[in-house]
């Protein structure tokens, strides 16, 4: 089975506002650079989109070492996920879980895979979480730009 490592990122300019999610993977000495934008959306969503795109790259079912900068993304899938899927996508307060559609694909993707989930500080001077930081960036540039 191949070992994939990727490194993934979102950012938003405003809370709602417009955002961007890249990712970096690699496996043996090949890297990959992926990343998309959306207009309106949430930094959440696109730390979480940043994560679905970089497994749903993944041909085929590999090992995969992932790191995100985002505690939501990181707790989410291996802490919360199983009991927000329990009580039908509500949380411990019965209120509907946040951004249930990206879980969801989420963990289909991951499923699909074998994960290991890691937490790196972002802004901290880590070189593959910064890539991915700059990725997302360029990718809401891009997308401002084509809009103007």
């Amino acid at each position: 089975m191949k070992h994939v490592t990727i490194y993934t990122d979102g950012a938003c300019r405003g809370n709602p506002g417009p955002g961007g999610w890249g990712a970096l993977l690699r496996y043996a000495d090949h890297e990959k650079k992926i990343s998309g934008a959306e207009t309106d959306t949430t930094n959440n969503r696109m730390e979480l989109s940043a994560a679905i795109h970089a497994l749903a790259t993944l041909k085929q079912s590999c090992r995969v070492d992932l790191y995100t900068d985002s505690q939501y993304v990181k707790k989410g899938i291996s802490e919360w996920l199983q009991a927000w899927i329990k009580r039908n996508w509500l949380k411990a307060d019965k209120q509907p879980v946040k951004n249930a559609d990206l879980w969801k694909i989420l963990a289909e993707q991951a499923h699909r895979h074998h994960v290991s989930w890691h937490w790196v500080k972002g802004h901290s001077g880590h070189p593959e979480n910064d890539l991915a930081d700059a990725l997302a960036n360029m990718a809401i540039d891009k997308m401002l730009a084509k809009k103007g």
